[in-house]
């Protein structure tokens, strides 16, 4: 691991553990630097803001988590994978979509999602671009589901994976279900 990454996991291991005590958005840029035992400069040469720092460190772990929801899986098992990855990130997930800010993970989390989707069906129907009806679909069912996440999250994490997952697959439009229902094609 070069010093830059060595450098950018020591300051997200440090946001991590102030979440552990204090929100997201009243972290400061001083909390972190003295935490992680670096410089506000250092801090500043690898990020433009603290949220510019979780939205590094998010999609460090949604790659993880994509790599996870990779080829040869159902939609359902993805989604099952991708929920017990972000029980298993509770405390950065919880703070992180609790946040208010313009730059918070929920809007970073719709992009990911609708990224990830679309490429598989534009894949699977061997197009550039979607057609508008199935785009329309996919951007109002993206924005549905990460809203459901987000409360999901942030409410407990009480409602079990698998209930989740099944009423996250039933509220999903048909014609998205049958593009997108093995993920791996």
């Amino acid at each position: 691991m070069e010093a830059q990454e060595r450098t950018r996991q020591k300051l997200a291991a440090a946001i991590k553990e102030e979440m552990e005590h204090t929100s997201l958005d009243k972290i400061t840029v001083t909390q972190i630097v003295e935490r992680a035992g670096v410089t506000r400069q250092t801090f500043y040469r690898n990020f433009k803001d603290k949220y510019d720092l979780v939205n590094w460190h998010f999609e460090q772990l949604a790659q993880k988590s994509f790599k996870q929801m990779g080829a040869g899986l159902t939609l359902r098992e993805a989604l099952i994978k991708k929920f017990q990855f972000l029980k298993g990130e509770r405390t950065f997930f919880t703070q992180a979509f609790r946040s208010q800010d313009c730059n918070s993970v929920v809007a970073y989390d719709y992009q990911c999602i609708l990224e990830f989707y679309t490429g598989i069906i534009q894949r699977k129907l061997g197009v550039e671009k979607l057609p508008p009806d199935i785009a329309f679909l996919l951007r109002m069912y993206c924005e549905g589901s990460i809203h459901m996440t987000v409360e999901w999250v942030t409410t407990g994490m009480e409602r079990p994976i698998p209930q989740l997952v099944d009423l996250l697959i039933e509220a999903m439009p048909q014609r998205l279900q049958e593009l997108l229902s093995d993920l791996g094609k």
